[in-house]
């Protein structure tokens, strides 16, 4: 059977992404300070205006406004922005539904976690290459003025039998200023980005791959001034591609009680290591929670038929090896620490450095 499937990735510059990667420096300072902070601190913007809002119960001492003005320089907004804040702390309900004798879950709902053996970082092709050019492209746009932080890549592949076959079309669009035509940006682009591209993922591209480069023509404004943004609009982009489920929730702001994000990093790390370990090819898991319960509900496996042993010894492998709870998933993954801002473009999986990569022997 042949498929084409595609995914898309974003840059920091995309006012969604902007928000998350402000949201989670936010998490990050309050868990420098307060390891045990509650945090759900989003924001949203929107030309030169910041709304920060959410919820916060830390002990932490956090200049919010420092924060978000810094993250925006760096990201390279050069504009002064107005910013206004509405942060209440956590409901007393939901925390004393949290802090029992072992932390239980934030809230209820559905994560999924997803690994083949089809790259190397054990991601699907098309996200992993999405993720890559944007990678190129934001170390490119640092070292030439004519290029700005917002940006969108895409990327199709023809799979064959659930094997990725050949990449069909690649689009990049690219922010940039009036002083270069769109004959210039093509060449520049395919020059210092996708010549990287090209040469990394070679196998995968041939002659009748076609390359789209800013097809709607300018692209001068960008970020906040062509576009708002806000936390958690990207969780397609932050996961998978269009490749497995994704649950309802996003990650970006929220601490680890939260398991809209910790249980997905924990269920990535159990797939990748099912796929790591060769028990199969592909693998999906889902795991369900309810709020104020340490437990996940229900946890579910789908090896797409890919599976080197039973089914039963897959579960019996997984309940043996690991532990859903929310407790656990903290403390295994570690994920007090201020890591998360890291984690805020280029998605939350591939990176070997997060805990919830590594590969661990299944016994």
């Amino acid at each position: 059977m042949e498929q084409i499937l595609t995914s898309e990735s974003v840059n920091i510059g995309h006012p969604d992404k902007t928000c998350d990667y402000i949201a989670d420096c936010f998490l990050d300072e309050a868990l420098a300070q307060d390891p045990q902070s509650q945090m759900a601190v989003e924001c949203a913007i929107k030309n030169n205006h910041l709304f920060i809002y959410g919820e916060a119960t830390t002990s932490a001492k956090i200049n919010y406004a420092k924060i978000a003005r810094k993250a925006l320089k760096e990201i390279g907004y050069k504009n002064r922005f107005k910013i206004k804040k509405v942060i209440s702390i956590q409901s007393p309900d939901i925390a004393d539904a949290i802090k029992k004798s072992r932390l239980c879950a934030n809230d209820q709902g559905v994560v999924f976690g997803y690994a083949t053996n089809e790259t190397s970082s054990y991601l699907p092709l098309t996200i992993e290459m999405a993720h890559y050019i944007m990678k190129v492209y934001d170390d490119f746009r640092k070292t030439n003025s004519n290029f700005y932080p917002d940006a969108k890549s895409q990327v199709w592949v023809k799979y064959v039998d659930g094997v990725p076959s050949v990449v069909t079309d690649i689009l990049i669009s690219v922010s940039h200023s009036e002083d270069i035509s769109l004959d210039e940006i093509k060449n520049i682009i395919e020059s210092n980005v996708l010549s990287k591209v090209f040469q990394k993922y070679a196998k995968f591209i041939d002659k009748n791959t076609k390359i789209l480069i800013n097809p709607s023509g300018k692209f001068t404004i960008w970020g906040s001034f062509g576009d708002s943004g806000c936390v958690g609009r990207k969780i397609v982009v932050d996961g998978y591609g269009s490749i497995a489920h994704v649950g309802g929730g996003c990650f970006s702001s929220k601490n680890a009680t939260k398991v809209d994000r910790s249980g997905a990093y924990y269920a990535r790390f159990v797939a990748k290591n099912l796929v790591a370990n060769g028990l199969c090819d592909r693998c999906e898991i889902s795991a369900s929670y309810a709020i104020g319960v340490e437990n996940a509900i229900a946890i579910n496996i789908d090896c797409f038929g890919t599976n080197k042993v039973s089914m039963s010894e897959i579960y019996e492998k997984v309940h043996k090896n690991f532990d859903f709870s929310v407790d656990n998933i903290i403390k295994e993954l570690d994920l007090t620490k201020p890591i998360f801002k890291q984690t805020s473009c280029f998605g939350h999986f591939g990176n070997p450095n997060f805990s919830w990569e590594k590969i661990k022997d299944i016994k």
